[in-house]
């Protein structure tokens, strides 16, 4: 039995199900889920990330990170995370870069939160140099300074989807109609998370909503706020959900999101305002991925890189810079939001 029989038979027995659940099985599935059976990383797999793309992104990453610390006196001990860390190479290009960096490395502890079996034994083996503490949630993190990465996570959170009526909300479902799956909506319904949202919007409007995505931001947040640290979180998204989202990624192209469930990446844009207001902690404003990089200095960096390549590679190298901050590729899809304390600067290349 596939995925898709499996999510017949529920709906068969219990009726339509919200976009969330139907996300979340395909998703997470412990025998037929995506990030459960595929290697959706790389040009081999369905998407390429940014650390992916050139070891830049992540080198600059970690330096920004240990900046961080160093501004907040050094830290004995801390917890250096990335949430949802695919392989481990954005980890691995953050340490690299930041070997030279006197204390950095003795006070760390490297954790890193992931929920597939598969993905950490790809990590572990990335990240072999390095003792790796490997948790199921936020929430086991301990209590001490928490420097956090969070690239390309949030958007692979489950979200509810509702399209606004004259006075109240349907939610988007997925049902079952002639052995197949489609999508409908549920009864209009007053949601009182989304009743600030009414004055704003019109008629036919759709809004989108990532239950699990506070409670993270609140335990991330909440031990940046009593015991100092800093995050960064790097998604495609804007400050205020409006319109649908909701989409398939395969092999590289656009898929329908109900053929095949199991088999192919489901994502949605963050609502970056939401996860600021989850923080218990300050946060910066949303700055383009392109922007934040150039500040941290990448330009700079790839000149080094490139005073070492020539022909094709050299060709490849500005191409990948270029793709990491062009405006038209992955500079302005991707925006950036710090996590800091309310009493402390944000992180570089960001802005309260």
């Amino acid at each position: 039995m596939n995925l898709r029989d499996v999510l017949l038979m529920r709906i068969a027995q219990n009726g339509p199900i919200s976009l969330a659940d139907y996300m979340a099985e395909c998703l997470l599935h412990p025998t037929h889920g995506y990030y459960t059976c595929h290697m959706p990383f790389g040009v081999e797999g369905d998407f390429i990330t940014a650390p992916e793309v050139s070891q830049m992104f992540g080198e600059l990453i970690g330096l920004c990170l240990a900046r961080c610390w160093m501004e907040q006196g050094r830290p004995q001990q801390f917890t250096l995370a990335e949430l949802g860390p695919g392989r481990g190479t954005l980890m691995a290009d953050a340490l690299r870069a930041t070997r030279g960096i006197d204390g950095f490395h003795e006070a760390a502890r490297i954790t890193l939160i992931e929920a597939s079996p598969r993905l950490k034994v790809l990590q572990q083996q990335m990240l072999s140099d390095y003792e790796i503490d490997t948790l199921g949630s936020v929430t086991d993190l301990p209590d001490r300074p928490l420097f956090a990465i969070a690239n390309e996570f949030f958007d692979a959170l489950p979200i509810r989807q509702f399209s606004r009526s004259e006075t109240n909300w349907r939610e988007t479902q997925v049902g079952a109609q002639n052995d197949q799956l489609v999508m409908g909506y549920g009864p209009e319904l007053p949601q009182p998370a989304l009743a600030h949202r009414l004055a704003e919007t019109k008629p036919g409007d759709v809004v989108e909503d990532s239950p699990a995505a506070a409670p993270v931001i609140h335990e991330v947040g909440g031990r940046i706020a009593q015991h100092g640290g800093a995050a960064l979180i790097i998604d495609y998204g804007a400050w205020r959900s409006l319109g649908d989202t909701f989409q398939a990624v395969r092999a590289h192209q656009p898929a329908d999101p109900l053929v095949d469930p199991g088999q192919a990446d489901l994502t949605a844009h963050v609502d970056f305002e939401a996860l600021a207001e989850a923080a218990p902690c300050a946060h910066t404003r949303l700055t383009p991925q392109g922007v934040f990089l150039e500040r941290l200095g990448i330009t700079q960096r790839a000149q080094s890189l490139a005073e070492h390549l020539s022909g094709p590679a050299l060709e490849t190298h500005i191409a990948r810079h270029r793709r990491l901050t062009h405006p038209d590729e992955m500079g302005n899809l991707f925006k950036v939001m710090g996590l800091f304390p309310n009493d402390g600067p944000p992180p570089p290349g960001l802005e309260k």
